[in-house]
């Protein structure tokens, strides 16, 4: 490690004393002479921009080519950018598994180490532990956790940080043209006044309900396909709020989708949950409309993952509806 530092620092002094010396030389040349084969030209990718945040103005990359971050590598892929360290859990994310494999796992919480290593130009972090450190290493914006309300927010936010204006308005166009598709493969399989529920259990047996904005496939279900909430939180500002067993009955829909947070894989909280007489009195256990989904597909928000969130809903509740048919 101090070796790799040194010699960063010895040729990073190098390139500062060559171009103080060009500088001073530039006064016996008025450019390139005749015949040169390119004309040099100022590099754009090189400038910098100012960036407001919650501690105040960054200076950034106007197009950043080396950024990390904590918990935004999806957001970040999803424009286009070139994110080359993320948080380790990002790794389980089953949508972006291809698009990291050039990526280093700089930890939970950015080690600055790790970090410097990665020669950043750019650095984004929705937590600010190590921010200072960080800071010292490249520009460091703190985003912090729903900056953005909803995809069309983060994927503006996130193509104007990465200066990739245009890959970011793609990306919407195509996720809207695949929200609108799913809203017409919908019709005629389900009721249009229909409710739909995202609830969470943990392996501590507590159960949670969840709005549009907090993972769990929310954004799919509510932004992309337009799916009704439960009564209880449409128009609740809360994005999650933890039930009882005696209020479940209250906050239940006519579809409800169920991811477990178990870790060991135990599977006890969830069994005592689907034995309970509260579970099985609910009308979409009887009319089988409860899926099971598993936490690491839904409990993803990025863009790229809300994105193949449409499909996946879209198809659970069209292959629901051909096998209730049949019953």
């Amino acid at each position: 490690m101090l070796k790799l530092t040194a010699r960063r620092f010895a040729a990073a002094l190098l390139v500062v004393v060559l171009m103080f010396l060009s500088a001073c030389g530039g006064g016996s040349s008025a450019g390139p002479s005749a015949g040169s084969e390119a004309t040099p030209v100022p590099d754009k990718e090189a400038a910098t921009r100012s960036f407001d945040t919650v501690k105040g103005k960054v200076q950034i990359p106007v197009k950043p080519k080396r950024i990390v971050t904590d918990y935004y590598g999806g957001e970040l892929l999803a424009v286009g950018a070139n994110v080359v360290g993320v948080e380790p859990t990002t790794f389980d994310n089953p949508f972006l598994k291809d698009k990291l494999k050039g990526a280093a796992d700089v930890g939970t919480q950015v080690n600055p180490e790790k970090t410097l290593e990665l020669a950043p130009d750019l650095i984004v972090v929705m937590y600010d532990t190590n921010y200072e450190a960080l800071s010292k290493i490249a520009p460091t914006l703190y985003l912090p956790f729903g900056t953005a309300k909803n995809i069309e927010e983060t994927v503006k936010l996130f193509g104007d940080i990465a200066g990739e204006k245009e890959k970011a308005e793609k990306f919407m166009a195509d996720f809207n043209q695949k929200a609108a598709q799913g809203r017409e493969k919908l019709k005629g399989v389900i009721d249009e006044n229909a409710t739909f529920g995202l609830y969470e259990l943990t392996n501590k047996g507590d159960l949670w309900i969840f709005g549009d904005n907090a993972g769990r496939g929310g954004q799919a279900v509510y932004n992309a396909l337009k799916l009704k909430m439960p009564s209880k939180t449409s128009g609740s500002a809360e994005q999650t709020v933890q039930l009882s067993m005696e209020v479940l009955p209250d906050y239940a829909a006519d579809y409800m989708f169920l991811t477990s947070y178990d870790p060991e894989n135990k599977g006890e909280a969830l069994k005592q949950l689907q034995d309970s007489s509260v579970w099985k009195g609910l009308k979409a256990y009887k009319n089988n409309t409860i899926f099971y989904n598993d936490f690491n597909t839904f409990y993803r928000y990025d863009p790229i993952a809300v994105m193949a969130q449409i499909d996946l809903v879209v198809d659970m509740l069209t292959k629901r509806s051909e096998e209730n048919k049949k019953k």
